[in-house]
């Protein structure tokens, strides 16, 4: 898997959601990640070197698999252009129906039953 750059990134994400509008669905994954290994995040735990941590993003339309690493400095510019990417191609997506609030109360109500009669012995 090679990891491309932010903008190279971002344009192939925008061609993946263009393409996936009738056939396909693209998924995205972000994960918390150093991209070292673990035995040299231990040697650097153990000499006391701060670990960098990154994002890695992964997004794949089941052909297709791109992926990149996000440092803390660009993390708002990434943030705010994926945000941009993902609002534009949600066009897909349908509205939730919301019923009427009186209807739904009273499709829940239960017809009254025969009424208990007390009586006296």
């Amino acid at each position: 898997m090679v990891l491309l750059q932010l903008d190279p990134f971002l344009n192939e994400l925008t061609s993946m959601f263009e393409h996936s509008t009738t056939e396909h669905s693209v998924w995205v994954t972000l994960k918390r990640s150093s991209l070292k290994s673990k035995s040299q995040r231990n040697k650097m735990m153990n000499a006391g070197q701060a670990i960098d941590y990154r994002c890695l993003i992964r997004a794949t339309n089941g052909k297709k698999t791109i992926s990149a690493s996000v440092g803390p400095k660009d993390h708002q510019r990434f943030q705010a252009s994926y945000a941009t990417i993902l609002k534009a191609h949600m066009t897909a997506l349908k509205k939730k129906g919301r019923k009427d609030k009186k209807k739904a109360a009273e499709g829940i109500k239960k017809p009254d039953d025969q009424k208990k009669i007390k009586t006296s012995v």
